[in-house]
């Protein structure tokens, strides 16, 4: 990315302020935005390698805001130790088949959950057995980093189910992406294509990605419990659309 060019360095800037503004307000959804429009500045590798440090620091900032946050980790880290499991297991599915059936596979259980209340479908065995829910979103959330490059999904069905207040929601949520996040950055340094001179640079980006988090931060704690799962069916709702429109736009 040429980033002595005016234009180049402006549209980044406007795209990590629009990207960590949303994030800030649903605690979510960073990388999802701003991948796709910095890749096309660039490429998807470049994208991933310069969004690395702003999406960590996003992560932290949404992680301790709020309070008592040892608390949500300390509970759910399992979340996260499952999903570290199951983006190995969705990464060596991505080698060695096509991705393109697992986007329409996604939003098919996607559609299936938000209409489950007309087929009668309950998810009463997520609060009876946590354990085994656990193991069951983390893997299943790992597996779709892995394959589709999209872990939110299970992790709101996750939450919605166990009926978790907004602020440890996006605890959890943050936490996993962290994890997620930190476990790419050590495979990046690894190669030899993240550097310390890299995470300096890459720093400021992560400055303007963090204060606009905060301003969306400011909008979301005025929001109520049930409106904010509110907006996280419609999150899940459009992601259904994304991945439907992504899989034959692939055909």
């Amino acid at each position: 990315m040429d980033f002595s060019d005016t234009t180049t360095i402006l549209l980044t800037v406007a795209v990590l302020a629009v990207a960590g503004g949303v994030h800030g307000v649903l605690g979510m959804g960073f990388p999802m935005i701003a991948t796709p429009l910095i890749a096309m500045l660039s490429d998807m590798r470049t994208a991933m390698i310069l969004l690395l440090m702003p999406t960590m620091c996003n992560n932290i900032v949404n992680i301790a805001k709020g309070g008592h946050w040892e608390e949500s980790i300390q509970k759910y880290w399992p979340l996260a130790a499952y999903g570290a499991v199951g983006s190995v297991i969705g990464t060596r599915l991505l080698i060695v088949t096509d991705p393109a059936p697992y986007k329409l596979l996604l939003a098919a259980v996607i559609l299936l959950y938000l209409n489950a209340d007309r087929f009668g479908m309950r998810m009463a065995w997520v609060r009876q057995q946590p354990k085994l829910a656990y193991a069951v979103f983390g893997l299943a959330g790992g597996i779709l980093a892995g394959t589709v490059n999209v872990m939110l999904p299970a992790l709101i069905i996750f939450a919605l189910e166990l009926g978790l207040a907004p602020t440890a929601m996006v605890q959890t949520f943050n936490f996993c992406f962290l994890v997620g996040k930190g476990t790419q950055a050590i495979v990046f340094a690894g190669s030899g294509v993240f550097t310390f001179e890299t995470l300096v640079a890459t720093l400021p980006l992560a400055g303007v990605a963090v204060g606009a988090g905060l301003v969306g931060m400011a909008v979301r704690d005025r929001v109520d419990a049930d409106n904010y799962r509110g907006w996280l069916r419609l999150v899940l709702y459009g992601m259904s659309v994304m991945l439907i429109v992504q899989y034959f736009i692939s055909k």
